[in-house]
């Protein structure tokens, strides 16, 4: 036998008991057959947390060719879902549809959560992002962001505003706004948007941050006045409602967003790929369109590129929060 052959054999064999286990480690890194995905909600249904997942989850199973599962687990601030999640398999199969008043806004008021926005939870992909509008009942005499400004300085503690509870982007939004404007407001937490939006109408309390989609009927009807949004650009539904930053507040940018997570240490590989799939979902005009109906903006991210996000507002909320003295509640 020539001895480039005899040679050759050894390679040919190292290699043929080198191909299993290279298919071994390529198998553990894609789906298991025939498992469902399991999208866990640490909201309960109905709100924009769930309504994003619901959005997601038929088409993911239509692209990954496996049911995906919405789950609900509601309670204490977010921390019973997101804790399921930091502590399931790192297998691409439990997800986390969060938001970001969750995921940025409570880990700085409450220690000891039981979970690390840092360090359980591997960034996937942004689903959308919802700008909040500053309102007004018209009771209050201000019609622009500079008038409510003066009023309120001139009126120091005078003006109670509305949230959805302590620690939600409402509360810590116009905490930001009172400290980038300098004013006095006086917080009143409500248990969700619905009973806040009805002591705005009524003129019970006259200030809410929120999205706009419960308010634009009321805004179009004159009970409410839309003063301003703190986002990056104006919003396609309220076209002539300018940005903090167009009214010369630059630093007054408070977005909610919904993102998905996994757990961390799951596999680079099956990130990557539930991050392409999902990119494609958000792409698409039908997603789009119902994100839009419900006042939220898609904006793409790399799994790295949202991880920056988490890094940078996780640091912004703790300093707002630590410069206000706010604490949970």
């Amino acid at each position: 036998m020539p001895i480039g052959r005899r040679a050759a054999l050894p390679l040919l064999t190292l290699a043929a008991l080198g191909a299993p286990a290279l298919i071994r480690r390529a198998a553990a890194q894609d789906f298991a057959p025939g498992r469902p995905i399991t999208l866990i909600v640490p909201t309960s249904a109905g709100g924009t947390t769930d309504f994003a997942a619901r959005l997601l989850a038929e088409p993911l199973g239509q692209r990954l060719g496996r049911p995906v599962v919405v789950d609900n687990r509601a309670g204490a601030n977010g921390v019973i879902g997101a804790q399921a999640v930091a502590r399931a398999r790192p297998d691409g199969h439990t997800l986390l549809v969060q938001y970001s008043g969750y995921h940025v806004g409570t880990p700085a008021l409450v220690q000891n959560l039981g979970w690390n926005p840092r360090t359980d939870l591997a960034p996937v992909a942004l689903l959308m992002d919802a700008p909040q509008v500053l309102l007004e009942h018209p009771s209050v005499p201000a019609k622009t962001l500079a008038e409510l400004v003066a009023y309120a300085k001139a009126n120091p503690g005078k003006l109670n505003y509305a949230s959805a509870g302590n620690g939600s982007m409402q509360h810590l939004g116009t905490e930001l706004l009172k400290q980038r404007a300098g004013i006095d407001l006086v917080h009143v937490p409500y248990k969700g948007t619905g009973p806040a939006m009805q002591d705005l109408l009524s003129g019970r309390v006259p200030l809410f941050l929120t999205t706009p989609p419960p308010a634009i009927p009321f805004i179009q009807s004159g009970q409410l006045r839309a003063l301003v949004l703190a986002a990056r650009e104006r919003h396609p539904a309220l076209p002539d409602v300018p940005t903090a930053a167009e009214e010369g507040l630059p630093g007054f940018t408070a977005e909610a967003w919904f993102a998905v997570f996994a757990p961390a240490r799951t596999p680079e590989a099956l990130v990557g790929r539930l991050a392409t799939e999902i990119s494609a979902i958000t792409a698409t005009p039908e997603f789009r369109a119902k994100a839009e109906e419900q006042g939220a903006v898609v904006r793409p991210m790399t799994p790295s590129q949202l991880g920056d996000r988490v890094a940078r507002e996780l640091a912004e909320w703790a300093e707002v929060v630590s410069a206000g003295n706010i604490t949970a509640e």
